[in-house]
């Protein structure tokens, strides 16, 4: 599992923090001795897959060092939650320090989690194809790090993080080009790559099978993105490409309009990926609350 990245992460939680407790709790403020110790359980009150047990522990260290966090056994990133109600951990310290990370500690672990179980989902919906479930960068802002490996966790793969790491050609790069000027076109762009900055792939995407046709004639194109092509159309992206040989060198990619009801359908086409945008701008929080024990 590809490890979160601290700086970031740290920066996350102070955000969340100072827009949350402002300048001071001042219900918790109202208690006799809001420094006694407390202990609360952190449960999970619905079957899912869960995700942000780096994150917890970085939350809960940021709003005071003296909070212990006990996990339960065997609790990790990416566990099947397979009861209604499972104890994730235990809190023990300070009242008010628990009470003030509270909401920005379940905010975190419900939307990760949520992710994580949408995406197993989906990656169970097809399974024994041979697609994969990809995300995309459809991400909320700030957030594209955790939400990218929350997807991780649910057993997804992660498509590029940004338009730093990977050459995406679309639609809106390619508008105006003739079927018949496209390879060319594409062949032109790629000889403009800069390498020394080793994008991780290069894609180009395709709104017609013609299309396709003339893009598997240019070299050096690892992913063709099929956009809203119906599953007809995707099978015959596919048969053309395993016709020319090129499976082992050409992914092809469906994208568009995926949801749990076609997505089977989809990955029996053929094709190697599935970008679901759904992922994270749609997956809905999973239910998780801490309670005072």
């Amino acid at each position: 599992m590809i490890s979160i990245d601290q700086t970031r992460l740290v920066e996350l939680i102070v955000l969340a923090k100072s827009e949350d407790l402002g300048s001071g709790d001042i219900t918790t403020a109202l208690l006799e001795n809001p420094t006694r110790a407390a202990s609360f359980e952190l449960t999970a009150k619905a079957r899912g897959v869960f995700a942000g047990k780096q994150v917890a522990a970085t939350i809960v260290t940021t709003y005071d060092p003296a909070i212990e966090l006990v996990w339960a056994k065997d609790v990790a990133d990416g566990l099947g939650l397979e009861s209604p109600r499972t104890c994730l951990a235990t809190l023990r310290g300070p009242l008010g320090s628990i009470l003030a990370a509270e909401r920005v500690l379940l905010n975190f672990l419900q939307r990760l989690s949520g992710i994580a179980t949408l995406t197993r989902t989906f990656v169970d919906a097809v399974r024994g194809t041979n697609a994969a479930i990809y995300d995309t960068r459809k991400t909320t802002p700030g957030w594209r790090d955790l939400e990218k490996y929350a997807v991780r966790c649910g057993g997804g793969v992660n498509h590029r993080f940004g338009l730093h790491d990977a050459v995406l050609i679309k639609d809106n790069h390619l508008a105006g080009v003739p079927t018949d000027r496209l390879a060319a076109t594409v062949f032109g762009m790629l000889n403009r790559v800069d390498y020394t900055k080793a994008p991780k792939e290069i894609e180009i995407e395709a709104q017609s099978v013609g299309q396709v046709e003339q893009i598997l004639k240019v070299v050096g194109v690892d992913v063709i993105l099929l956009d809203n092509f119906d599953a007809n159309g995707l099978r015959k992206a596919v048969e053309l490409r395993d016709r020319l040989c090129l499976k082992e060198r050409v992914n092809l990619e469906a994208s568009g309009g995926v949801n749990l009801h076609t997505v089977r359908e989809i990955a029996e086409t053929g094709v190697d990926r599935i970008s679901v945008g759904a992922l994270t701008h749609s997956a809905p929080a999973l239910d998780i609350a801490l309670d005072r024990i």
